[in-house]
């Protein structure tokens, strides 16, 4: 027997519509690229969100359509997330972090029609247009007194929105409709792309409050230094509306004093984002001797935050909370805020609690498997690769049957990769990676993808990636490399012969020269034998002492 309930499918759309009502003196504060500080209202933002709608049926976007957006945290990307899906199509945010060689493959692979950019990145599409389809359009964000001269034949976005009507009649469709397109990196091989629903980022939208119940005051403010095209920035443009939340966008000034004048000035109460952004803050908050006005709330996640640096936040009044999870879950899966046995302990004890990747969001499952597969306890001592399970993770990759087939088990769980222990309490604590990532600044780097670029010099006989720990970046790409023969070329040479498949910022920082590989039984190369080996290494930026 079936309940006797009305069935609406649910919306993106149907989270602005209710913040504008609801909420209507709350809205989006931004930073914006050409320099100045821009300011809308909720209300104001959903007659925008009509014009683009309209605009995008002109242009004859179809339910389904892939448009991508290269742009930072601003208001007009904020209205593309809705206007888009609104609409029935599907956005697609690009990460400019990546290589030539995965901007090209993502956006051929994704089939984008169009392409949203920011004027900073008018000279990254311009070298990248003779690589991509003929077909492909672009329009740039801004009005027509900032348009730059470009070789793109790009529209103009505001020129797009003036004619157009402020309000619109937005379509019913199923709830599973496909809404946006994250592409993760991941551990080896080309990017992957995972597909988002409207029911499964409304859901995600839902779950995150009730976790992180610290953050979300209707009324106040939140700064998502994580990026817009970083996995949805955790989920904040549907969030913050929804609990009637002002957003405050950063746009591209991500440095601790900006920051901090930033959020002094606009009196933010909760921030998110990676732990090196959380550093350089933290830098400036000393030089100043104070925190922002009105700042209480840190959200951390990408990688853990240090010990002394949640310590040291903490103390100057600020809670602290990290978060994990993955693009493929939408991406939040757990959360670490405090329970209420813990509100009350002492400070040691509560820092300790702080230090590990939370408790699962509701809807989100947890197992943890052996190397037979088998399932082990939650216990808080057993430990084995982490496995997840809900209506926020995905069920498998965008048009990708093979990596489907390697993430996903026999029962629907999604392989994360990690290797992990679970509390009775449902405590997360991440013990290792095991593809042997390397997490530079929140960002994922493929220590195979390395491998496979630096082994191909032909100075190389075999070489291994490794992980070193950075001050300011958490971690830092090493490579150990066995000679082939007397020559010995210099790092900046080796970076030079990868450079062409790789971002600047992903390349090695140090060459380190060995007379051959530890390998286990198996005949593969032992890194846990490399970490050991390297244990006492310090990476460039930490050698030397004082001139």
């Amino acid at each position: 027997m079936q309940g006797q309930m009305m069935h609406q499918p649910l919306r993106i759309i149907d989270i602005l519509t209710y913040a504008a009502e609801l909420h209507g003196s709350e809205g989006i504060v931004s930073a914006r690229v050409e320099g100045d500080i821009h300011r809308a209202t909720y209300p104001q933002t959903l007659a925008r969100v009509a014009q683009l709608a309209h605009a995008l049926d002109g242009l004859g976007v179809q339910r389904g359509d892939r448009i991508g957006t290269l742009a930072w945290n601003g208001y007009r990307h904020f209205e593309l997330y809705y206007g888009i899906a609104g609409i029935g199509a599907v956005c697609h945010t690009i990460n400019p972090r990546l290589s030539r060689e995965q901007l090209i493959y993502i956006i051929t692979h994704a089939g984008d029609r169009l392409i949203f950019l920011d004027l900073t990145f008018v000279p990254l599409v311009e070298s990248l247009r003779s690589d991509l389809p003929e077909s492909l359009r672009f329009v740039i964000l801004t009005d027509r007194a900032q348009m730059p001269q470009t070789t793109l034949e790009a529209l103009c976005y505001e020129d797009l929105l003036a004619p157009q009507a402020p309000d619109y009649d937005w379509p019913r469709f199923p709830e599973d409709t496909a809404c946006g397109l994250c592409y993760s990196s991941g551990t080896t091989g080309l990017p992957k792309g995972a597909l988002y629903s409207h029911r499964s980022t409304l859901l995600h939208a839902l779950q995150v409050p009730l976790c992180q119940t610290s953050s979300f005051r209707a009324g106040k403010r939140i700064l998502p230094v994580v990026p817009l095209f970083h996995v949805n920035a955790w989920g904040l443009p549907y969030v913050a509306p929804l609990t009637g939340m002002t957003l405050v966008m950063p746009g591209p000034n991500l440095d601790g004093p900006s920051l901090f004048r930033l959020m002094e000035g606009e009196h933010v109460h909760s921030a998110w984002g990676v732990p090196t952004v959380w550093a350089g803050l933290l830098a400036e908050i000393r030089a100043q001797g104070r925190i922002p006005d009105g700042f209480a709330d840190l959200v951390v996640g990408g990688s853990a935050m240090p010990r002394v640096m949640i310590a040291e936040y903490e103390a100057r009044g600020v809670n602290v909370a990290q978060a994990w999870g993955m693009t493929e879950m939408s991406p939040i899966g757990s959360h670490g805020i405090l329970p209420p046995a813990l509100e009350n302990a002492p400070e040691e004890e509560r820092i300790s609690a702080k230090c590990c990747a939370g408790r699962r969001l509701f809807g989100v499952a947890f197992k943890i498997v052996d190397a037979q597969g088998r399932t082990l306890p939650h216990d808080g001592i057993a430990t084995g690769e982490l496995y997840v399970r809900g209506n926020t993770v995905i069920a498998g990759y965008f048009n990708n049957p093979e990596a489907t087939a390697a993430v996903m088990d026999a029962e629907g769980w999604f392989g994360t990769g990690d290797v992990a222990s679970v509390s009775p309490e449902g405590r997360l604590v991440i013990r290792d990676r095991a593809k042997d990532l390397v997490k530079s600044g929140g960002e994922w780097i493929s220590s195979i993808d390395l491998e496979n670029a630096a082994v191909s010099h032909p100075a190389l006989a075999a070489c291994a990636v490794i992980a070193v720990a950075h001050p300011k970046w958490d971690e830092r790409p090493v490579l150990v490399a066995v000679p082939a023969g007397d020559a010995r070329p210099s790092l900046a040479e080796i970076q030079a012969h990868m450079a062409a498949h790789f971002a600047a910022w992903q390349l090695p920082d140090d060459l380190l020269w060995v007379e051959a590989l530890p390998l286990t039984a198996t005949g593969k190369v032992s890194k846990l034998t490399l970490r050991a080996q390297f244990a006492d290494y310090l990476h460039p930026d930490l050698r030397g002492g004082p001139a």
